[in-house]
């Protein structure tokens, strides 16, 4: 019940230093344990004036001060002492004591080491997960997004400290081409800064990937390739792996706010609860691919992941999560069971159902905490709303014919008098249509290679022979080339995509000085705020953004 007297006992985490020729200092200096049997014997400096007083207050009557020394390092000193306050007869330590203290500071020292060192480890992953994560989600066109990310609750493990719970458990939001938006959820196998290591790679390959703009199912093939070389980094003379890789999940879903249209592919993921006027349920996924690097031998990526499209109705909600949310513990010190991951899904789909309208970021709050008991692993959340207000498009196709660029420049100069695009803006819009389309004309519209597979009667014909089949040029002449502008109103933007037929992809073309062409994509590249082409099931499409700012 006793208690030091104010201002004599320094508060935690200050430092205490001892003078030279104290038993203490001594005990530092030395690395060994130091034994003052008797203070009626000797006299030592005090440290401090309170400590002077803290020892006759107490009667201090004998001491052991023990290093704490563990691999090599001295992280402190371990001090007791015995007082005449006491109902010993002879209230004094001896030699049996010394080496018994001694015997107890080096097991001390160690498990303090532990305990820093995985403090330490906590501290490095939950920084690599803070800074490998986006710090702050774009503002996008017909999506309202919340996000939350939570590493597990503090485990203890019998004689390693707290064990570190923060994992691979990563989410993403990537702007495509022409206001278009790549959603991502994913979970590395795993706890710690290597699960947090192979995240942010992954992350970074799937981010590359994406800028391609090809459908999610290569996506995923191309990101399941990359997995393999991530996570079988060692292999051994046989070429067999010798590590064991982690189990990697990931969703990829690209959404379109003008047609709300949803095209996605799973990598062994957990379909994502799809929120519509108060009701819950499972996004209806017809094949779900196996989990990355992890497919069987000779079976190709295409073949496992499957690119699925829906249309996602005004303001539907989307809560793309990582099992943590559903996987919890008891409470310490409770006697409830654990929950299944169905029972726990259903009181999450209740919890959420109730909050259909709310805004996002209340969803995902509420999420967060809606299963009981203590997060058992590192939790993402990510909740995606499209929109109820309907955007703004113009879209028509033209035939591939030169007369067409004026006409495609005027369908473009009267959406955005419509849309009420700044003038400056608005020409320079005009210009870089009119180059795009007229690259389309002069190029795409000339190609002579078939979108259709040719049906030949008879054996195949050699190599060198196999264009020159009759009617076959005359054919392509024949066909209706065709191109489609399309005209998107962003908040801050307006995009100009351009579809056809042909299968090449532009490039920039370095032009001579008397070259006639050759600088269309030249000037769209340096007015253009970001520009680009992706490949399409018809062809290609070619696309630029220009900004305009608010309304």
């Amino acid at each position: 019940g006793w208690s030091p007297p104010a201002g004599t006992w320094k508060p935690v985490g200050e430092e205490i230093k001892y003078p030279p020729g104290h038993y203490a200092e001594t005990a530092q200096t030395r690395q060994e344990t130091i034994l003052v049997e008797d203070f009626s014997q000797v006299s030592y400096p005090s440290p401090s004036e309170g400590a002077a007083r803290i020892c006759g207050e107490v009667g201090m009557t004998s001491a052991i001060v023990a290093p704490l020394c563990a691999r090599g390092e001295t992280l402190g000193l371990m001090y007791l002492g015995l007082s005449n306050l006491t109902d010993r007869r002879s209230p004094h330590y001896d030699a049996f004591d010394r080496d018994f203290v001694g015997a107890i500071a080096t097991r001390v020292a160690v498990a303090v080491d532990n305990a820093l060192l995985f403090e330490e480890e906590r501290h490095t992953a939950e920084s690599f997960q803070k800074h490998l994560l986006p710090r702050e989600l774009p503002a996008l066109d017909g999506l309202e997004i919340a996000v939350r990310y939570f590493p597990a609750a503090p485990l203890a493990s019998h004689g390693q400290g707290i064990q570190t719970q923060v994992g691979g458990d990563w989410y993403d939001v990537i702007p495509l081409s022409a206001g278009r938006v790549g959603i991502v959820i994913g979970d590395v196998e795993g706890r710690g800064a290597k699960a947090a290591a192979v995240m942010g790679q992954l992350r970074a390959a799937l981010r590359a990937f994406a800028q391609d703009d090809k459908p999610p199912a290569d996506i995923l093939a191309r990101l399941d390739e990359w997995t393999r070389v991530v996570a079988h980094p060692e292999r051994d003379d046989f070429g067999a792996d010798i590590t064991n890789p982690p189990l990697v999940t990931c969703q990829y879903l690209v959404y379109d706010a003008w047609s709300r249209q949803l095209s996605f592919a799973n990598a062994g993921h957990a379909p994502p609860l799809l929120i519509v006027d108060g009701n819950v349920a499972e996004l209806d996924i017809t094949e779900v691919g196996q989990p990355l690097g992890v497919r069987a031998k000779g079976v190709h990526a295409d073949l496992v992941y499957k690119e699925e499209t829906r249309t996602l109705p005004p303001g539907a909600t989307l809560l793309l999560y990582t099992d943590g949310l559903v996987d919890r513990r008891p409470i310490r010190g409770s006697e409830t069971a654990s929950l299944s991951d169905d029972e726990a899904l259903r009181i999450l789909s209740e919890k959420v159902a109730k909050l259909s309208g709310e805004p996002v970021e209340r969803i995902a709050e509420a999420a967060t905490s809606a299963v009981p008991g203590e997060i058992d692993d590192d939790m993402a959340i990510l909740v995606v709303r499209s929109v109820a207000t309907e955007l703004e498009v113009e879209e028509r196709t033209f035939p591939a014919q030169p007369i067409m660029v004026s006409e495609a420049r005027r369908m473009a100069s009267e959406a955005f008098a419509d849309w009420q695009v700044p003038d400056e803006r608005s020409d320079l819009a005009c210009l870089l249509v009119s180059e795009v389309v007229t690259n389309v004309v002069l190029h795409a519209a000339s190609a002579s290679v078939p979108r259709r597979e040719l049906v030949m009667d008879g054996p195949p014909l050699p190599f060198d022979e196999s264009w020159e089949v009759p009617g076959f040029e005359e054919e392509i002449a024949a066909g209706d080339k065709e191109f489609t502008l399309r005209l998107r109103r962003g908040r801050d933007s307006i995009w100009v995509e351009v579809f056809d037929q042909d299968l090449r992809l532009p490039r920039i073309r370095s032009a001579g000085e008397n070259d006639e062409g050759g600088r269309g994509l030249y000037l769209v590249d340096q007015l253009a705020k970001r520009w680009g082409s992706r490949p399409t099931r018809e062809g290609k499409a070619v696309w630029f953004e220009i900004p305009i700012g608010g309304r």
